[in-house]
């Protein structure tokens, strides 16, 4: 049986991130994934997450959006490539909205935070949304939060830069290899896989939406698994007003739908499309039961959705994928020790809104293993508030 200081079970964002950083530390550290990260069977994949400073679900976030910030960075002229973009980001919202976030407030809170930590911003009328940004066919009565420093990460490269590293770092990878089980006992934790057995002083289970089948029933309830579909949408005339540099990332609360959008800027050129989505939270799957494509109706009824709001965009859908938010009642993380066992830490789940967040958080995960306690305050992230 191979032994080491500490394990970790999935290498997406967060995962990826706690490898590299126990590595980068000295620990004598394994990743075990059953698929090949980065893959685009899980959370984090579809070329771009949005990266924004002030969190409206949360003033206490954003110190970890920080501080990933300068990781992305330090990550970035280690390894070359680009990571974190800048393109400034927008905010809409209204008294009249009928959509919203995955929280109550989400503008509102997002200003409060921006105040909070002097974030860099401007809030805007209706009147100088369209100036500004005129793809955008905002009423009279919305208003909007402008980020400065907002922007967007590209996933999988953060993913491949974060393993990469860890490799170099001394870090072992496990690939293609589907973990079965895990235990504590008395000398640490065993961890089998369909390919071999391992042992540790230490797990970090970052498994995202696969969580709920490795930890027992009680624990896995609060976790439920939600598809959602990525789409990018030609524009009906130049690609310019949307290109790198005019166009910004956005969350918009619509007024008229249930669900707000989001999306960004054009980053591949003129065929390759504008992207934008929802968040759904209605229907509930498995990783193995999901529906994996996208049908017609189903661009058709997005189009119909966005096209009042962004009538720039023509009804041909260059692309569209799925991906799986691990969703909490409370649209929050779990960043803990597994109620029954103390060896085993809980990375997860994301609630659709944790990629900005990763490296920050992989770091924090690194020093709980190896000084006890991190320096970032991960109070709000305990298991417990999930069984009150």
């Amino acid at each position: 049986m191979q032994r080491y200081h500490t394990l970790v079970l999935g290498l997406g964002a967060m995962g990826s991130a706690a490898l590299y950083q126990l590595a980068k530390r000295g620990s004598r550290v394994a990743g075990i994934d059953q698929f090949s990260p980065p893959h685009n069977l899980g959370s984090s994949h579809g070329d771009t997450r949005v990266a924004r400073l002030a969190i409206g679900e949360g003033a206490h976030h954003t110190p970890l959006v920080m501080r990933s910030h300068e990781l992305w960075r330090e990550i970035e002229d280690e390894t070359g490539r680009e990571l974190l973009t800048i393109t400034g980001g927008l905010i809409i919202s209204s008294r009249s909205t009928s959509s919203h976030m995955h929280v109550a407030d989400f503008f509102g809170t997002t200003v409060a935070a921006a105040e909070t930590y002097g974030i860099a911003h401007e809030i805007l009328d209706a009147r100088a949304i369209r100036k500004r940004f005129p793809p955008f066919a905002v009423r009279d009565d919305e208003i909007g939060y402008y980020e400065h420093e907002a922007g967007f990460v590209r996933p999988e490269s953060c993913i491949a830069a974060q393993l990469s590293l860890a490799e170099k770092y001394g870090a072992t990878i496990r690939r293609n290899e589907k973990v079965l089980g895990f235990e504590e006992n008395s000398s640490g934790v065993t961890v089998r896989t369909d390919k071999d057995t391992y042992a540790a002083d230490r797990l970090v289970v970052s498994a995202g939406a696969w969580l709920p089948q490795l930890i027992a029933r009680p624990y896995a309830q609060p976790f439920k698994i939600r598809r959602q579909i990525l789409f990018w949408f030609a524009p009906k005339g130049p690609i310019a007003p949307f290109e790198l540099g005019k166009f910004p990332i956005y969350i918009w609360e619509i007024q008229g739908r249930p669900q707000a959008i989001y999306g960004f800027p054009a980053i591949d050129g003129a065929h390759g499309g504008v992207k934008v989505a929802t968040q759904q939270y209605e229907t509930e799957t498995t990783p193995e039961a999901v529906d994996r494509t996208v049908s017609d109706a189903e661009k058709r009824a997005m189009y119909d959705y966005i096209a009042p709001y962004l009538p720039g965009f023509s009804q041909e859908c260059v692309k569209a994928v799925v991906c799986l938010y691990t969703v909490t009642p409370d649209a929050e993380f779990v960043i803990d020790t597994h109620p029954d066992m103390p060896r085993v830490i809980i990375a997860s789940p994301c609630s659709g809104h944790g990629f900005k967040h990763s490296a920050a958080i992989g770091e924090g995960l690194s020093e709980i293993v190896i000084d006890g306690k991190s320096r970032l305050d991960l109070s709000a992230f305990r298991f417990a508030r999930l069984r009150a």
